[in-house]
């Protein structure tokens, strides 16, 4: 059976998106919407019964003076990866973007390679050999992963990026921190949680702190612990248009798309963070904190009543998002690692992104640039 390809309507995208388990929030129509510097489209691929069996929302970035675009599809597109005829998915795809004006195209399969449990990394950290938790084996690993990569190789697709030296690969996270609440109680979760954790969480609730849901009005306080975490922990801040952008976005498509949570004590905010929802998936996507009262314990009571939230909507993934796989103590995102590994979550390894060059001068001049910058 052959697939054909064609733009579909937003109502189209998300109807069949709202019937799946779990989508990247980077994938559902109303993310086109936040990035106003990129063209977006949403793609279907049509069986033939006329039925919708994948989707893809597509952002288009284009040259500077020039017709041509960049496509990139942030973890996606939504097919089916282990179809061992990646072809009808890809092909028409790769025709569709090219009649488009692409020169290369960038994609993010949502298919997870390698877990590493909490114990493990834990004994990694600790472990003065080890320098990258790549390196280290892991807990479990799906060889259908490993196959796919092999196809797209095949294909003429490379893997793009890997890991900074922080960990961090240039587009979106190929190694991120998950914890599982399928299945599982909140007294179970709860348990999970490391000593250090739960005893945080009990000196957050002693001390008064309260943790409360925000709304639009409230991004701009927010917008002051991030600008704080920015300049402390050395990153390039986004604007608060971004975040009033985001909101408003994500919210008309779902009520629950975005959540906002506030940490206070006394009266002063003192962490604050952004959670996104789709279908059965959380992602605790922004948070800030300032350095005020730290001994309150602020970021485990926040990440505590979101984790709670997340198992009340029926989710089955809390993801904490990037992490690095870096384990050298001099890295200074070692600490965030340490604080996710507190949870009993996993590390995960996706399978990362992938290029296809369809104008191979332009898309070495992309690379020099991305290389540069």
């Amino acid at each position: 059976m052959t697939y054909r390809l064609r733009t579909i309507g937003r109502d189209e995208h998300l109807a069949f998106v709202e019937g799946l388990p779990s989508v990247s929030h980077m994938q559902v129509p109303s993310w086109g919407a936040v990035k106003p510097d990129w063209r977006a489209e949403s793609l279907g691929w049509i069986d033939e019964a006329d039925q919708i069996v994948g989707v893809a929302l597509v952002l288009y970035r284009p040259l500077p003076k020039l017709k041509r675009y960049l496509a990139y599809l942030p973890e996606g597109p939504v097919i089916d990866w282990y179809d061992t005829d990646l072809g009808r998915w890809l092909r028409p795809l790769l025709a569709h973007l090219k009649a488009q004006g692409a020169f290369t195209v960038k994609m993010g399969p949502p298919v997870i390679a390698r877990r590493w449990d909490a114990p493990t990394v834990k004994a990694a950290i600790a472990d003065p050999q080890a320098h990258r938790l790549g390196e280290v084996e892991a807990t479990t690993q799906d060889p259908r992963a490993f196959e796919l990569m092999e196809r797209l190789r095949g294909m003429g697709w490379q893997q793009s990026g890997g890991s900074s030296e922080e960990g961090f690969a240039a587009g979106q996270p190929r190694y991120v921190f998950q914890l599982s609440l399928a299945d599982r109680s909140l007294e179970e979760i709860q348990s999970g949680l490391n000593q250090l954790w739960r005893r945080n969480v009990r000196k957050a609730e002693k001390a008064g702190v309260k943790v409360l849901r925000g709304g639009y009005d409230d991004l701009a306080s927010f917008y002051e612990l991030y600008a704080e975490t920015a300049v402390r922990d050395q990153f390039i801040a986004r604007p608060l248009e971004y975040f009033q952008r985001m909101w408003k976005a994500l919210t008309a498509e779902h009520p629950d798309r975005m959540r906002l949570y506030l940490a206070e004590h006394e009266g002063d905010v003192l962490a604050a963070a952004t959670m996104l929802t789709v279908g059965q998936h959380v992602w605790y996507s922004y948070g800030a904190s300032t350095s005020r009262k730290r001994e309150v314990q602020p970021n485990n009571a926040i990440q505590w009543q979101m984790i709670r939230d997340a198992h009340t909507l029926g989710a089955s993934v809390y993801d904490f998002r990037g992490t690095t796989d870096t384990l050298n103590e001099s890295n200074h995102l070692l600490g965030l690692l340490r604080f996710k590994v507190g949870t009993g979550g996993q590390a995960v390894e996706y399978v990362g992104e992938w290029d296809f060059p369809l104008n191979k001068l332009l898309h070495r001049a992309l690379d020099l640039y991305m290389a540069r910058r």
